[in-house]
């Protein structure tokens, strides 16, 4: 194979890298951008300077400002690490401790990494209904992973008096990002420390 050749193979993986490459740019920008300036006062524009490329190019890519904050949003999910979690929840087995310890990991996993996105979509969701539904969307896939553990567990499992809605909405008060914030931020816990407590909280709280 000559070299033209080979450079014409690899052509379409050229481009697909750089695509790639040009979409985690601009969700930097915006990242960096949203975050210090607050979602209100950056444009597309700003955007699209921070990241080096054009205007175009940014709404090509993902379409509008509520589409950057998606992509933010979905990358917070993957910095998390969901398969790490679904096999941690395999592993587990039918140990509804080691269960908690698997979601309470994945939770304190995306308030470490992504907690400042959170912020920023539920802040700015108050004000923009696109991005109010962006950050209830995130909570809802939450949820319904709780519902999906806590139904597979047998009759007496749940501490008495409690059905699996209460339970989750519990797991929801002691799992959230404003407790991580203030143990973390203002009480000075370390992550792996805010991850134990939880797991052992929920534990009492939730279970005979």
């Amino acid at each position: 194979m000559t070299a033209e050749a080979g450079r014409r193979r690899y052509e379409s993986l050229r481009r697909a890298a750089q695509a790639a490459e040009t979409r985690g740019e601009i969700a930097s920008a915006a990242r960096r951008l949203f975050l210090s300036r607050g979602w209100a006062a950056t444009t597309v524009r700003d955007v699209a300077r921070e990241a080096g490329v054009s205007v175009p190019t940014v709404y090509a890519v993902y379409g509008n400002k509520t589409g950057l904050i998606q992509a933010l949003a979905d990358a917070a999910d993957i910095a998390a690490n969901p398969p790490q979690s679904l096999a941690e929840l395999e592993e587990a087995g039918n140990d509804p401790v080691r269960q908690l310890a698997a979601m309470a990991g994945y939770d304190r996993r995306l308030f470490e990494r992504a907690g400042d996105v959170i912020t920023l979509v539920r802040e700015a969701g108050r004000t923009e209904p696109e991005l109010a539904s962006v950050y209830h969307a995130g909570r809802q896939r939450g949820d319904e992973t709780r519902i999906q553990v806590f139904s597979s567990w047998p009759g007496g499992v749940l501490r008495q008096g409690l059905d699996i809605p209460s339970a989750v909405d519990i797991y929801a008060a002691i799992c959230n990002i404003d407790v991580y914030t203030t143990l973390t931020n203002e009480r000075g816990w370390q992550p792996d420390q805010v991850e134990r407590w939880w797991t052992e909280a929920l534990a009492r709280e939730l279970l005979t």
